[in-house]
């Protein structure tokens, strides 16, 4: 049992606050295979987003070298310090994750990410785990729905916008799907893990990623349209630029943004700003 678990008794927690949206995992089963899914070993630092109530910081604990545990509920931040008083291999930060550089927290560009994300902030999360220096490796728990479209392939209902921009940059699966009885209090929806690994071939630079990805958003507000519409909408170029620039990219004019792979948008959106520099 990871040092200061004794002291982590359930009259020691608050209870659950709704405007964080905090459903805090109690299945031991589940933890195990979350742990299990990242893998980490000894040498590793892990950062975690969200420890809640420290059940799977304890599960970390057994495995990595080093946990620093980020929790925006200052008052559970607190109680998890002093339940892990004695192990100076875990490291509380108290604030909000979307404000602390990974890297920074973890002390090494070389790092693992895990967490238990609430439903509400989970996109923004996703991103922030995806800024660089990213992680070897992230799982996150996520709505089931989420997971889905993270993981959808060009051509399939749930591919969108988010989908392009997480396959931009990584590698995502689905580890295993959670029913609602895992959680406390229980959600409404069924949960999964999502395991992420960076691309060794990231289809835009870190410099480029956030033109890149508001381009995609914008493209997918307009899925219903063909891309020579999409572009000649967006950018308002001429139709032989658009046909141009998608010709480049390997996409047909009457193809719709569901269609196109997160490679094809890379190629088409060079191509614009190509086309743009050109014209300026």
């Amino acid at each position: 049992m990871p040092r200061g678990g004794r002291n982590a008794g359930r009259e020691a927690w608050p209870r659950a606050r709704k405007r964080l949206g905090q459903h805090f995992l109690t299945d031991p089963r589940v933890l195990a295979r979350i742990v299990d899914a990242l893998a980490p070993t000894s040498r590793d630092t892990v950062v975690e987003i969200g420890p809640g109530r420290g059940a799977l910081t304890q599960h970390l604990l057994a495995r990595a070298g080093h946990v620093v545990a980020v929790e925006l509920d200052a008052t559970l931040a607190e109680r998890l310090r002093g339940a892990h008083a004695d192990d100076p291999r875990l490291t509380v930060v108290a604030r909000d994750v979307l404000e602390v550089p990974l890297a920074a927290a973890a002390g090494t560009d070389d790092y693992l990410v895990a967490g238990n994300v609430p439903y509400y902030v989970t996109t923004p999360i996703l991103f922030h785990g995806l800024t660089a220096p990213r992680p070897r490796r992230a799982v996150y728990l996520v709505q089931r729905e989420v997971a889905d479209r993270v993981v959808a392939p060009a051509g399939t209902a749930e591919y969108g916008a988010l989908s392009v921009n997480v396959q931009a940059l990584a590698t995502p699966v689905v580890a295993f799907t959670i029913g609602p009885g895992a959680f406390s209090p229980r959600p409404r929806v069924d949960s999964a893990l999502i395991r992420l690994e960076p691309r060794p071939d990231p289809v835009v630079s870190d410099a480029e990623q956030p033109a890149f990805s508001a381009f995609v958003i914008a493209a997918f507000g307009l899925r219903r349209k063909q891309m020579r519409r999409v572009l000649r909408t967006l950018r308002a170029v001429r139709i032989a630029d658009a046909d141009a620039a998608l010709t480049v990219a390997g996409i047909t004019p009457d193809a719709r943004p569901e269609v196109v792979t997160p490679d094809a948008f890379a190629r088409l959106w060079r191509a614009l700003e190509r086309t743009a520099a050109d014209r300026g």
